[in-house]
């Protein structure tokens, strides 16, 4: 049985549960209850959660109130560690929100602090914000949800962008280039059914 190491939410575990539903093969250790042997497992889940710690964000910080106050330094900690890992291991990974914003500043990037327009209530859960997708890109949705304040601003050396907000150019969907598979999207896919085949072609790459 495949193993996957992540840190998920309590409010997030029923979401993840149901995504990985049609995968029963698949173990999912929540580093967030229990510890994680990195070495024993064959892909890494980065997920969604509040803004990364402050004092671990790689850039200047001209106004700090616009911090999360929940922020988890212990959790960012943890996932930039077993982000270098997986990397190293050259493990399947797989982004999401929060994800995609971290493996952008492990690897160098920056990010857009607060932006307006993509946390909207409606738009949480339900797929409203369209898309402007790269022709080349393995997975297409028309329109995606949201959830986010923040998002990349400098793109990480040795990142392609697959899809962008159609209406603000915000980064939604980019995959790590030269490298097995490291997928990472801005919306939330745990969320609906409807990106079933985006958890599947992840499953696809665990050994």
């Amino acid at each position: 049985m495949p193993k996957l190491a992540s840190w998920i939410r309590p409010k997030d575990e029923e979401w993840f549960r149901r995504s990985f539903a049609a995968h029963p093969d698949v173990g999912l250790w929540n580093a967030a209850n229990q510890t994680i042997p990195m070495d024993e497992v064959q892909g890494l889940l980065l997920t969604g959660g509040p803004d990364i710690a402050p004092e671990l964000l790689r850039q200047e910080i001209p106004d700090p109130s616009i911090i999360d106050n929940d922020a988890d330094p212990v959790r960012d900690q943890w996932e930039f560690d077993a982000l270098e890992a997986a990397l190293e291991r050259r493990l399947p990974i797989f982004g999401i929100c929060k994800g995609l914003q971290l493996m952008n500043v492990a690897l160098g990037g920056t990010l857009r602090l607060d932006i307006p327009g993509h946390d909207s209530r409606e738009m949480r859960y339900h797929e409203v914000q369209p898309l402007r997708t790269d022709h080349a890109a393995s997975h297409r949705f028309e329109k995606v949800n949201s959830s986010h304040h923040q998002a990349v601003d400098r793109l990480a050396d040795g990142w392609k962008v697959e899809a962008w907000c159609a209406t603000d150019d915000i980064i939604e969907q980019m995959r790590m280039n030269d490298y097995p598979y490291a997928l990472a999207v801005q919306y939330h896919p745990e969320r609906s059914d409807s990106y079933a085949p985006l958890f599947a072609d992840f499953v696809s790459q665990l050994k």
